[in-house]
């Protein structure tokens, strides 16, 4: 008498401990359109989805726009840009004695030194800041605020002291420091992956379109940056 074989499992079986279907497999499966996700960091993809991260993304470029307008803001105050306002303010607090060099005061504020440099002689020719020979450099020079922009200065704080109070209003300290540290590492990342983007888009965009790339990533440096 021969053994009596065995039925294979049938495959409709589902074992117990089979993952729950992720919200994208069942959109997909109910004819929505589910589009592919924005990173692949499984810690930032919460049942399938990468929404949550996609609106935190959403929630800081708002934010730095928002910073953007109140620095506008400013600047009109003074007549000036909101970089020129930028400026300004850094060089007032970055000038102690002798005044600034160009270099410090761009890493200061976060933007490009050939930027600055233009700025800056702009706020020569409105008569806010002053130069003179860097004693420690004779390719630089140092700059500080005139009498004029001391002024200038004193009458802006104190709108600047009332938006600030408003904007971060209910934000504790450690809470601040949390956003420091955040977009520190994301500038640090930015300056390796931007490099990386621009050489992917070169081969793939014009010029001009991979440059924009780079700009956007600086213009969130410069929102970053000390009023």
């Amino acid at each position: 008498m021969s053994a009596k074989r065995r039925s294979p499992p049938a495959r409709s079986r589902i074992s117990a401990a089979k993952a729950p279907q992720s919200a994208a497999g069942a959109r997909a499966k109910s004819g929505i359109y589910s589009p592919p996700l924005t990173t692949s960091r499984r810690d930032l993809i919460v049942n399938g989805t990468d929404e949550g991260f996609r609106d935190v993304i959403y929630q800081m470029v708002l934010g730095l726009q928002q910073l953007f307008s109140c620095r506008e803001i400013f600047g009109r105050h003074l007549s000036l840009t909101g970089s020129q306002f930028a400026v300004l303010m850094g060089v007032a607090y970055r000038q102690k004695i002798d005044g600034v060099s160009i270099q410090d005061l761009a890493n200061h504020i976060r933007l490009a030194q050939p930027h600055v440099t233009t700025e800056v002689g702009r706020l020569l020719h409105k008569g806010l800041l002053v130069k003179k020979p860097n004693p420690h450099d004779q390719r630089s020079v140092l700059v500080s605020l005139s009498g004029r922009g001391q002024k200038s200065v004193e009458s802006v704080v104190p709108l600047v002291r009332e938006v600030n109070d408003l904007l971060f209003a209910g934000i504790k300290r450690n809470e601040l420091l949390t956003v420091m540290r955040v977009m520190r590492r994301l500038m640090n990342n930015s300056e390796f992956y931007v490099a990386k983007i621009r050489r992917q888009t070169l081969t793939q965009v014009p010029a001009k379109g991979a440059g924009q790339v780079g700009a956007g990533v600086r213009k969130a440096a410069a929102a970053a940056a000390p009023w």
